[in-house]
């Protein structure tokens, strides 16, 4: 055991935390205190980024009529992807999606703009701004999860349409529509097992050593 390892008890937590985040799309009543909401974001600003780019945007959804606004973009997103999705569109159409107009919360996460002059770790790898993001908002999940709040990701939207609504500079991309707040309860499994949508894949399935394929 490394000298720097936490305690038993506080891995444990750590492990539990990460183990038990699920992509929530129900929610219950209430709200978020100001002084929560600030450690999930301070949480989320504290994750690492190539570079020390810090890509990552938040915008805070407090108005109810461009939160129903959004929503409108996820729901037109939504029926044109059970579309592409053929024989499965009916039961795409019956899975809940989004919380939108049920959570505490409502935060957009958007990559800033004028990211081409970061070429710190991006000039053969320029996705790796998108990888930042995708951290912080892990790290969001993670702390959401701990103080007891659902999250869900919701990316059913035209990201150019959102833009737009929301007022951003040419450059800057929203990624996820991030729903927040109290739930009644977590779900035992990730939501799209549950409603037998699709199956988790075991660890062992994606892990190769040497070569691509080849198993440990």
């Amino acid at each position: 055991m490394s000298e720097h390892a936490y305690s038993a008890a506080e891995r444990a937590a750590i492990y539990r935390v990460i183990g038990e985040r699920r992509d929530m799309r129900h929610f219950a009543a209430g709200s978020v205190s100001p002084e929560v909401l600030h450690r999930l974001l301070a949480a989320a600003h504290q994750a690492p980024s190539v570079g020390l780019m810090q890509p990552w945007r938040f915008i805070r959804i407090s108005q109810r009529e461009l939160r129903g606004r959004i929503q409108e973009l996820v729901e037109a997103e939504r029926v044109r992807t059970a579309e592409a999705l053929g024989e499965r569109s009916d039961a795409f159409m019956q899975l809940k999606v989004e919380g939108i107009d049920d959570c505490a919360e409502v935060l957009v996460a958007a990559l800033m703009d004028k990211r081409d002059a970061h070429i710190f770790g991006r000039r053969t790898l320029p996705e790796m701004d998108l990888a930042s993001l995708a951290c912080a908002i892990q790290n969001l999940w993670l702390a959401a999860r701990a103080e007891g709040l659902g999250m869900g990701w919701v990316s059913l939207f035209d990201p150019q349409a959102l833009a737009e609504l929301l007022g951003m500079p040419a450059g800057a991309k929203p990624v996820a529509v991030l729903c927040l707040g109290p739930v009644h309860e977590f779900y035992a499994a990730p939501m799209l097992v549950q409603e037998q949508w699709a199956e988790e894949r075991p660890l062992s399935d994606m892990l190769f050593e040497n070569r691509w394929g080849e198993q440990p």
